[in-house]
């Protein structure tokens, strides 16, 4: 893959070679439908002349049916490869749709918002257009869910930096995501839980000699039976096996249940699972983390794909016993029970390891996640983070939701051994306030969690963040607008206290629904209380009596969007620039909309 190519050109013809391949694959596919159907005629044909007239030895019928069977079997290989080849498209279709700015993930991310996190709702973490849904190209719930642990919360300097080198490992494997996109069965992300508590759990095996007496009774009732049938045997072996059996089956079946059930829920997901440890097995990583990863895929002298392989089949075996014409051998083969010794078996030897496995698999998926983001990104920037005073320090700040041909940067400073603690914000409605905040806050997000950021350069020390962007009403709750903003400032306040880390405040239009004197006395008061506390942050307002502020509390420096009208239009450059701001579009904009003011 040229590096001179741009992620859309690669998509795109990417994109077309798979389609051209799918649609040869569908052509494919008819012509074996007709040329299977008309061997199969064929076959029936010679069969009947064999069997019916002279003409032809009845033996001829096997060449048509060697040939049908081939037919089937080139026909289901052709089948998965046109699977394999739309679910491809798919991903090249979906990576285009991203860089067109309409993120078409399957999973939002939704279930990991909560009410009472800090910041997550408020930067639009997780949801519908949410920097999860842009982000993740997660194939398992285990790593949905080891994403979203490192989007809420910070890591710590040593931690970004190992992330950060995976990252760039991973960012030209395009191939590697493309494989894992594709791996394994076409499934929601999948659960494993179960799996893991099941391959966690104590061993649960009876005496071995019991496994013996199972298998010498089920082989035991095969040959009597058949005997009887079919050699004209007499019946008595028949009994002699079939009462120990059905001792065996009264004592053993609770146990069998109880070892199988766990596993219903993984076996159709076990092919994907197979599939991924297979695949970053096989990778020739070179940073550390990925090395680190790759080495625990393994238990017992074998690899982790192929122990989950030899799960698998087992199952699929197992599962064996549903199909009508198996299930008198099923039954007296003791099946249930024969394959639940199997199973404990191989729980015995490798269950302990399937979690780490997992969470192997999880963090490669989180870790390929920000790697997709930053080839699709490719002038967005690792940010440094180092321990240190807090601060910020961002050169062409951008958000990273809105497509980079669209999207205005701004230059921030704040905290640090010079710079200003807290930035003031003024300005009108729509022009930028807010957006600079989510910025800020969704890069420093990014930063902690060990992506690549919107920016020229950013550099940051360890942070937590602390949010109101998003308060709600809420009627079922009793609870207004104003009184939730009180609570979530007083938790932005009970984090800043903590102080470790550090605390990044984001206070949009803060206590905007009481009145002007409240709101300032009470915005002093906690800004006050906060750079105590050691915190940096921002807090924009349409109150221009709460930019006085400013000269009150050391540290706090004000700045403003503004913009113009014209033409009957409103016209902002969403720029960020020293000061106060001069004038609101407030009657400006009712006038424009028609409001006699």
């Amino acid at each position: 893959m040229p590096d001179t190519l741009s992620p859309a050109t690669v998509y795109a013809e990417r994109l077309a070679a798979r389609r051209a391949a799918a649609t040869l694959l569908t052509r494919r596919l008819e012509t074996l439908s007709y040329v299977r159907l008309g061997v199969f005629a064929l076959g029936l044909v010679v069969a009947g002349v064999g069997f019916g007239t002279e003409l032809l030895s009845p033996w001829f019928a096997l060449g048509p049916l060697a040939a049908f069977v081939y037919l089937v079997a080139t026909f289901e290989m052709t089948r998965g490869r046109l699977a394999w080849t739309q679910r491809s498209a798919a991903f090249y279709a979906a990576g285009a749709e991203r860089l067109a700015g309409s993120p078409a993930g399957a999973a939002d991310g939704a279930r990991f918002l909560t009410d009472d996190h800090p910041y997550a709702a408020d930067l639009d973490l997780f949801g519908p257009g949410s920097l999860f849904e842009r982000l993740t190209v997660c194939r398992t719930a285990v790593g949905e869910e080891a994403l979203a642990a490192w989007l809420a919360a910070p890591a710590s300097p040593a931690e970004v930096k190992a992330r950060q080198d995976a990252v760039a490992d991973l960012r030209t494997r395009l191939d590697l995501r493309e494989a894992v996109a594709v791996a394994g069965a076409d499934v929601p992300p999948a659960d494993y839980a179960p799996l893991v508590a099941w391959g966690g759990a104590a061993a649960d095996a009876p005496p071995a000699w019991k496994r013996v007496a199972v298998e010498v009774a089920g082989w035991g009732n095969v040959a009597a039976w058949l005997g009887w049938l079919v050699a004209g045997l007499p019946s008595l072996p028949v009994l002699v096996f079939g009462l120990p059996s059905l001792v065996l089956a009264a004592q053993l079946l609770p146990w069998a249940r109880r070892v199988l059930a766990p596993l219903e829920p993984a076996a159709g997901h076990l092919s994907l699972l197979e599939a991924l440890l297979a695949r970053v097995h096989r990778e020739p990583f070179t940073a550390a983390r990925l090395k680190e990863l790759q080495a625990g895929l393994a238990a017992g002298g074998a690899t982790a794909s192929a122990q989950i392989r030899e799960l698998r089949v087992l199952l699929e075996w197992y599962n064996s016993r549903r199909n009508a014409l198996f299930i008198p051998v099923a039954v007296l083969r003791l099946w249930d029970i024969r394959f639940a010794f199997k199973l404990e078996a191989w729980r015995v030897r490798s269950g302990p390891a399937v979690g780490r496995w997992l969470r192997a698999v999880a963090e490669v998926e989180a870790l390929s996640s920000l790697a997709g983001y930053a080839y699709e990104n490719p002038t967005d920037v690792f940010p440094t983070v180092e321990a240190g005073p807090a601060r910020v320090a961002a050169v062409g700040v951008g958000h990273p939701l809105i497509p980079a041909a669209k999207c205005v940067r701004n230059d921030v400073t704040l905290g640090g051994a010079n710079g200003p603690r807290l930035l003031l914000i003024s300005g009108s409605n729509m022009s930028g306030k807010s957006t600079l905040l989510r910025a800020v806050g969704v890069n420093a997000v990014l930063a902690l969690a060990g992506g690549v950021v919107r920016a020229e350069s950013f550099a940051l020390s360890p942070l937590a963040l602390g949010a109101t962007m998003r308060v709600q009403d809420s009627l079922q709750a009793g609870r207004s607008r104003f009184y939730a903003e009180v609570t979530k400032v007083r938790q932005v306040l009970d984090l800043a206290h903590k102080n470790d880390p550090p605390l990044l405040f984001l206070l949009d239009e803060i206590f905007s629904g009481t009145n002007s004197a409240d709101r300032v006395a009470g915005a002093e008061g906690v800004l006050k209380a906060l750079l105590a506390a050691g915190a940096i942050g921002f807090v924009t307002t349409h109150d221009l009596s709460l930019t006085g502020v400013a000269e009150r509390l050391p540290g706090t420096v004000n700045v403003h969007f503004c913009d113009g009208f014209a033409g009957g239009e409103l016209k902002f450059d969403y720029t960020m620039r020293p000061g106060v701001v001069a004038h609101g579009n407030g009657l400006a904009l009712m006038r424009a909309v028609g409001l006699d003011v």
